[in-house]
């Protein structure tokens, strides 16, 4: 063996040593956001659920997915502004005032939303991290601060997760909350992380879609998504995802958490709608992955699925995670000039009362965005019939 050929062996050697040791060192960072998969009891109920097949959970209307389609999209897509030039202006919210017979939400960014229904008041995926990832340094940052920090928040009656993707599913945040709220909320299968993260089984309650549970007047139902979960590189789809339908006396809200256009819209509209309110979510979307995320001119039509009257778009305005400008959501929902439309539009912080405020105010910037013409997969899929 030559001198340059021994080299050439040590270094590549060298490089293979050096990169085994960084995964290795990122791994260990990661662990504890890793969270755990079902087993026991808890996996034996998911077995029992016929939309849990060969060890993971599946959609009714199955996802298109192609890798080769999302590694095309990311090389060919046209530039793009992911994030503002500076800061988004939030507002403190006004103080949080009894909430018996009034609905509310409170939009702090992304899917993060306090809403206050009949008398109750849940808490939505909170997230208050810097980074939607298992990682401090790395992976999507936030480009909106927080308004408020969890110590400044009132009394919470319930925290309500739709599944464990790190943009929906924080560790730090929820440990956080972890005193400060008597039940925690979510599909089954996201317990496992939760019990691994230290939380006791009486703070914990797990449903699977259709399934519900009382909160005093309140009736919290987990109704179906067209998403998947995971937030390892052996735990994809392990757990459920859903979205949740509140239902009060006086008042009924549907938040969407994740997921892509579908029937199930319409029969969650049929089944439990009216509602006064539909939170769904607007970006993250890409023709690459048509199914997994709504994108503006599917939101609509899922509102308009499940016969609701105020449209609040969420998932958008916070983290870049697709290739599309910041603020495009926002601007192709306006581009429809639907007069029966009756979306609301807060800042980050503001507080607002469903039935007495109008907040349709465009506070983002006016900027440039690709056409439906350029983008059509997502946009003129599927629509409910």
């Amino acid at each position: 063996m030559s001198i340059l050929s021994q080299v050439l062996k040590w270094g590549a050697l060298t490089t293979l040593g050096i990169t085994a040791a960084s995964a290795l060192t990122l791994y260990a960072i990661a662990r504890p956001e890793l969270g755990a998969k079902a087993s026991g009891d808890r996996l034996d109920r998911m077995k029992a659920l016929p939309y849990f097949k060969n060890g993971q959970f599946v959609n009714d209307e199955p996802l298109k997915e192609s890798f080769a389609a999302i590694v095309h999209y990311f090389r060919t897509a046209k530039p793009f502004q992911p994030a503002p030039d500076s800061p988004i202006k939030s507002v403190k919210p006004d103080p949080f005032a009894d909430p018996e017979g009034r609905l509310a939400v409170t939009w702090f960014g992304h899917s993060t939303m306090l809403i206050e229904i009949d008398g109750m008041r849940i808490l939505t995926d909170p997230v208050w991290s810097k980074r939607a990832s298992p990682f401090s340094f790395i992976g999507p940052a936030r480009f909106a601060d927080m308004p408020i920090g969890i110590d400044e928040l009132p009394t919470i009656d319930a925290v309500l997760i739709s599944h464990d993707h790190y943009d929906h599913l924080d560790r730090k945040s929820l440990l956080k909350l972890k005193d400060k709220v008597p039940l925690f909320i979510m599909p089954i299968g996201v317990g496992a992380h939760l019990e691994h993260w230290g939380f006791p089984a009486r703070k914990m309650k797990e449903l699977v879609w259709w399934e519900d549970i009382k909160l005093g007047p309140v009736t919290l139902t987990c109704t179906p998504a067209r998403h998947f979960s995971g937030r390892g590189l052996t735990d994809r789809k392990a757990s459920l995802w859903s979205s949740w339908a509140i239902t009060g006396p006086d008042n009924r809200v549907f938040f969407g958490g994740d997921g892509g256009m579908g029937r199930h819209f319409a029969e969650i509209g049929e089944k439990l709608g009216p509602f006064d309110l539909s939170m769904l979510e607007v970006g993250a979307y890409s023709p690459a992955w048509p199914d997994v995320h709504l994108g503006p001119e599917q939101a609509v039509m899922a509102h308009k699925a499940l016969n609701a009257k105020h449209f609040m778009p969420i998932h958008w305005g916070t983290f870049s995670l697709a290739q599309h400008t910041w603020t495009e959501p926002l601007s192709r929902i306006q581009a429809l000039n639907d007069p029966d439309l009756m979306m609301l539009t807060p800042r980050h912080g503001q507080r607002i009362e469903i039935h007495t405020d109008a907040v349709t105010e465009a506070w983002w910037p006016d900027l440039p965005y690709f056409t439906v013409e350029d983008e059509p997969v997502w946009s003129t899929g599927y629509a409910p019939k």
